[in-house]
């Protein structure tokens, strides 16, 4: 009865009459508002809104939807903070859960999914991405429903890692450069043969601008790759030979279960450097 008083002084039910008590007295509609105001209140709808709905302000399917997205956020943010927990009743108040812990108090979970969640609608605006690009960008938005603690500590670095404006120019102009440039079409073949041969080179005290590094070299990148080609090569390794770049496939890797590569950056720089000497 309290209930239905209440909702009834905030005008959200009108009573029809009054008995000869003075008692409010409701017809069928009213009840049928009584129940809909129950049911959007038992969803966890505020008063305000609700009050908006039995107004015709706004429509159920609007509020339903807003209210819905502020769930998943919610659900995220309660999900990482059940992940944290968990880590640190696993590490047992080691320094490093010290740490983790600073740094989430210092950064709500919900601010740093908003801050992934930019970092993914700015960074690629814009860009046709692949099929395997759309499945790694969403490999970012959340944690596993039961993430190890090295996932955890990956999601908070990588959350650091794409707030900053520069890397996100970077990592924008590598998606470019991968949905125009001929150059990255030597990507994955180009990363596995820096690996065997400038790694070897580098093991052999080979130089970069050596004549031996002219044959390693030519090992790598086809000498009769076509000048231009041979300019755009160049111009986008020096684009992802960068540290933060590898670092960014590194947690990725982590937080969809898999061990990241071995570094690629002594390679991709000894590479850089012999064609450059070797123009």
């Amino acid at each position: 009865m309290h209930t239905i008083r209440f909702w009834s002084d905030s005008g959200l039910i009108v009573p029809t009459d009054r008995s000869a008590g003075g008692y409010r007295l409701y017809d069928a509609a009213a009840v049928a508002r009584f129940d809909l105001v129950r049911t959007l209140r038992e969803l966890g709808i505020g008063l305000e809104a609700v009050q908006k709905i039995m107004a015709r302000q706004v429509t159920v399917a609007e509020v339903a939807e807003a209210h819905a997205r502020a769930l998943d956020a919610e659900i995220t943010a309660l999900k990482l903070r059940r992940a944290v927990l968990r880590t640190i009743a696993k590490r047992g108040g080691t320094t490093e859960e010290t740490m983790m812990t600073h740094k989430l108090a210092h950064l709500s979970a919900a601010r740093r999914q908003q801050v992934v969640d930019e970092f993914i609608e700015n960074t690629f605006a814009g860009i046709t991405l692949d099929d395997d690009a759309k499945v790694v960008a969403e490999w970012m938005r959340e944690l596993p429903d039961d993430p190890a603690p090295r996932q955890i500590d990956a999601w908070i670095e990588l959350a650091d890692l794409v707030a900053g404006e520069d890397f996100r120019q970077r990592l924008r102009r590598i998606a470019l450069m991968g949905a125009s440039s001929a150059a990255s079409r030597h990507g994955y073949e180009l990363r596995s043969l820096a690996l065997e041969h400038a790694n070897r080179a580098m093991t052999e005290s080979v130089a970069p601008d050596s004549v031996e590094g002219r044959t390693v070299l030519n090992q790598i990148v086809k000498p009769d790759l076509p000048a231009d080609e041979r300019g755009d090569l160049h111009r986008w390794l020096e684009t992802v030979a960068d540290d933060r770049v590898e670092r960014y496939w590194q947690l990725i890797a982590v937080l969809n279960g898999h061990e990241p590569a071995p570094s690629a950056m002594p390679a991709l720089t000894w590479l850089i450097a012999a064609l450059r000497a070797h123009g």
